[in-house]
């Protein structure tokens, strides 16, 4: 089905999940056409769990997700990625026994002529080149995020949702982040959805903060 052109790139509306009885998330309600919007607010608040329900990963008991127009709220994680769903997960999760290039060339499917591209990722990221060959467990939180972001970048998305993404990094990393996420929004290619608990890292990289209470 083809993508209607004006269609924000993502819009939630009324979306409630649940965890069994527990309501974790109450009527929340969104739409992102460009940029970045940042969503802050404490532990607990859901928004992990709205991160999960967009990827696929965690299903809503009622609500609706619409990417670029196309309702995804009853479909499968990998589907939703080819529909241009980028998620770089809290706690990056990187395979401990594949080397770094091992990692993105694993996901890299979209040919030479892809808007990203492993040297391109290599060329964002520079010290993921020089510790190409080595394994997910051998690197560091920093390392690891940044693979996890260059991993996600490879799909090529029009919606990247990233989780905590600043969690636990050197400040001098945090910085590098931070110039990251600002240059993609300027470029204008794809929308962001930034998850963070740092309201000063959600401010520097978004004109919009959301807060979950």
């Amino acid at each position: 089905m083809a993508e209607p052109r004006d269609a924000p790139a993502l819009k939630i509306e009324d979306l409630q999940v649940y965890y069994g009885e527990s309501h974790a998330i109450q009527g929340v309600s969104m739409t992102i056409d460009h940029g970045v919007l940042a969503v802050v607010g404490r532990n607990g608040m859901g928004k992990s769990t709205l991160c999960n329900t967009i990827a696929g990963l965690k299903s809503a008991r009622s609500g609706s997700i619409h990417i670029r127009g196309r309702g995804t709220s009853r479909l499968e994680p990998h589907i939703i990625h080819r529909l241009g769903v980028g998620y770089v997960p809290q706690g990056r999760r990187v395979w401990p026994s594949l080397s770094v290039d091992e990692h993105l060339r694993l996901v890299a499917t979209g040919g030479p002529d892809a808007p990203w591209t492993v040297a391109r990722v290599y060329e964002t990221f520079p010290r993921l080149y020089e510790r190409r060959t080595s394994g997910g467990r051998q690197l560091s939180g920093g390392e690891q995020q940044m693979l996890a972001i260059g991993r996600a970048l490879l799909g090529n998305p029009h919606l990247l949702i990233m989780d905590e993404p600043t969690e636990g990094l050197a400040p001098v990393i945090v910085e590098q982040v931070e110039a990251m996420l600002v240059k993609l929004a300027r470029e204008g290619s794809m929308a962001i959805l930034v998850v963070e608990q740092n309201i000063g890292v959600a401010t520097a990289i978004s004109d919009h903060v959301a807060i979950m209470v």
